[in-house]
């Protein structure tokens, strides 16, 4: 794991625990784009070719992060909500149609499927606070329900939901399922097949430690013709890269919806922090991250007031640990860390740590031990 550790060359004094906002790069993803910089200014696009392998090479990487079926099935995107806007805008609604999603939504989630209501489409907010999340989910799914829109992990309070019990109750009520996947791709294992979902999507910039800008879009193959499309342009088409073509078709692939120039620089670097995820494997990063969860929450109990507000249990947990201190603002509490220089943000009810498997036990204990300070005054 050492030669892992060599990868983050963040500042001594840096604690940083904001891998749910957005993360460091590792040193592989800089080296990459500093040749890539390079190679622009000494050769241009002499080499494009090689390019395109580079790219071919994040979409496999992609797939099997989702475990997609194929890489026909995962379009590069700009962001997670790219991708949910053309899923929202690209099926065809009718007045009373229902959407469920959840009352812990990032924004991302929740204004698209709200943006439909002019065509008369209702959203349905789920409650979560309950023993059986995805129960509530499934029965709000009534005869008009189209679509379920659900986070797989919850941005504020890092709860983790049951994801294949929630794909199995979209397939028997014959409701289209829908996964934003930002909070779990890259923290833990994912499965599109398992989950028997529709449509996946996430940003590169936080747990996959690549740049903003470039995200994944997984569309199951199945459904693809079902989504009107609403970009056109060259390099969305079946045969790409034939110019004298006059009749043109959208590609049958997910490419169709990635209508012009390609982010290079942007797939340069995701393709690199992709490459060290699956070094280390999935399922050691998972193993690693909760570690890591469970060194804070055993901190954060042993420091008096200290409240937690994210899931205990393993099968809810993610890399998300919510808090706060009783007595102490979480905008002062905030201020307070940021000055000690440990890096995360306010969420919902408190503050949010969220390491990577990478995270050394001295970033989580020098952070304990600011917080404990704070919290005796």
């Amino acid at each position: 794991m050492s030669m892992f550790h060599d990868e983050f060359e963040q500042a001594d004094d840096l604690r940083y625990l904001n891998h749910a906002a957005v993360a460091p790069w590792p040193k592989r993803s800089s080296e990459a784009v500093r040749r890539f910089a390079q190679e622009n200014v000494l050769l241009g696009a002499r080499d494009y070719p090689d390019w395109m392998k580079m790219e071919q090479r994040l979409r496999e990487r992609l797939m099997r992060l989702t475990n997609a079926p194929s890489t026909d099935d995962i379009a590069l995107v700009k962001n997670t909500s790219e991708a949910l806007s053309f899923v929202a805008f690209g099926l065809t609604w009718l007045p009373g149609d229902q959407i469920v999603i959840s009352d812990e939504e990032f924004p991302s989630n929740r204004i698209v499927w709200e943006a439909l209501t002019p065509q008369g489409v209702e959203v349905i907010q789920v409650n979560l606070a309950n023993a059986d999340p995805e129960a509530a989910l499934l029965a709000a799914c009534g005869p008009r329900t189209r679509l379920m829109s659900i986070s797989a992990v919850q941005f504020a309070s890092g709860l983790r939901l049951d994801l294949v019990k929630l794909g199995q109750g979209c397939r028997e009520r014959n409701v289209l399922y829908c996964i934003d996947a930002i909070q779990q791709l890259g923290a833990q294992p994912f499965d599109v097949q398992a989950y028997q979902c529709d449509f996946a999507m996430a940003d590169g910039h936080k747990w996959l430690l690549g740049p903003e800008g470039l995200g994944v879009f997984y569309c199951r193959e199945a459904i693809r013709p079902q989504l009107k499309l609403s970009e056109y342009g060259w390099h969305m088409l079946e045969h790409m890269g034939d110019y004298t073509r006059n009749e043109w078709e959208p590609a049958k692939s997910a490419r169709r919806f990635e209508c012009g120039s390609p982010n290079m620089l942007g797939a340069t670097a995701l393709e690199a922090s992709l490459s060290l995820l699956e070094e280390v494997g999935m399922e050691d990063v998972a193993r690693r991250l909760d570690e890591r969860v469970q060194w804070l929450i055993e901190g954060l109990d042993r420091i008096p007031g200290a409240v937690i507000h994210s899931p205990r249990e393993p099968d809810r947990r993610s890399g998300i640990v919510s808090f706060s201190i009783d007595g102490i603002d979480n905008r002062r509490l905030y201020e307070r860390l940021k000055a000690e220089q440990v890096v995360c943000i306010p969420r919902g009810p408190g503050i949010r740590f969220s390491p990577h498997f990478y995270t050394t036990r001295r970033v989580i204990d020098e952070t304990l031990g600011i917080l404990g300070k704070i919290a005796a005054r």
